[in-house]
């Protein structure tokens, strides 16, 4: 308990001290001890109602809390995805990542944009292996354009796996946290979880699929239009990608900028912005990236 309420402390500016069963608080700011007692009442409901809180998720109970005041924890941490092949569940921690997850259940093809860092790739997995267990796809798809080689990789060394693996190694990485390894393996073997660069997907008609398109910001704009063409029956698509984060040649137009222009007003389409607000690793790649953004600004 003393390092919870230490680092509550920290993040917020508030002092908070424990005697016996009791946990007093402290501050200038009478609004802000207000909502310093509306975070402990809600952290002491999640714990009496089953929840086991580690230091990380009482961070995130604070991000959702001060971008979202009126929030309810209990909402956040009782939305289950899927649980880990280390026990802990997969749920969205912040508000951001709540509208991306309702839209990744309520659309066929989602868009999640946002900077490093915010889930939009990890939440998308989740939802995916979900959706495999439950049977409601028959495959997932995960893809990436591997821009880094002009997805020519005739001239790299080894095999094919060999070749595109660094750039897909993230993905792999991240289904191994969702189910364990040997039955990822078997499930890769047997292709029902499909890794691939995004030119595999040329000609293709994907059916019964989760289908999930990583760094998309770095596709060409023929690229995209032919992968969301893609799309057959009884699957969904979802587009990932960072458009700050464009490795493309500056003559290229990145297709995920473009989609994002030419598919809004199309109301079957979600489309999900995530920031700063909603990055969930540590708290120092979150003001990174508003360095970077002021940078920008100031530059252009």
């Amino acid at each position: 308990m003393g390092s919870h309420l230490q680092l509550i402390g920290e993040r917020t500016g508030l002092s908070l001290s424990q005697r016996g069963t009791q946990i007093l608080i402290s501050g200038e700011d009478g609004e802000a001890v207000l909502w310093g007692e509306r975070l402990l009442e809600q952290l002491y409901d999640l714990v009496a109602s089953g929840h086991s809180l580690d230091l990380e998720d009482v961070a995130h109970s604070i991000r959702i809390l001060a971008n979202d005041p009126g929030a309810r924890l209990g909402e956040y941490f009782d939305d289950t995805v899927l649980i880990g092949v280390d026990g802990r569940r997969i749920t969205p921690r912040s508000p951001g990542q709540r509208t991306y997850l309702n839209a990744l259940r309520k659309h066929d093809v989602v868009f999640g944009v946002g900077p490093a860092g915010t889930g939009k790739t990890y939440l998308a997995m989740a939802v995916a292996v979900a959706a495999l267990k439950r049977g409601d796809v028959k495959r997932i798809i995960l893809t990436r354009p591997a821009v880094e080689a002009g997805e020519k990789l005739g001239f790299l060394p080894g095999d094919l796996n060999e070749k595109v693996d660094p750039y897909l190694r993230p993905l792999y990485d991240a289904l191994e946290d969702m189910l364990p390894a040997d039955r990822v393996a078997r499930l890769l073997e047997r292709r029902t979880i499909e890794v691939a660069p995004l030119a595999f997907m040329r000609g293709r008609t994907l059916k019964s699929a989760m289908v999930v398109l990583d760094e998309a910001q770095n596709t060409t704009r023929e690229q995209m239009r032919m992968f969301l063409t893609r799309l057959g029956p009884d699957s969904k698509m979802v587009i990932t990608g960072d458009v700050t984060q464009i490795d493309l040649p500056t003559r290229i137009q990145s297709g995920m900028v473009q989609a994002l222009r030419v598919l809004s007003g199309i109301d079957r389409i979600g489309i999900v912005k995530l920031t700063s607000i909603d990055v969930v690793r540590h708290p120092l790649v979150a003001e990174i990236i508003d360095a970077y953004a002021h940078h920008d600004e100031i530059q252009v």
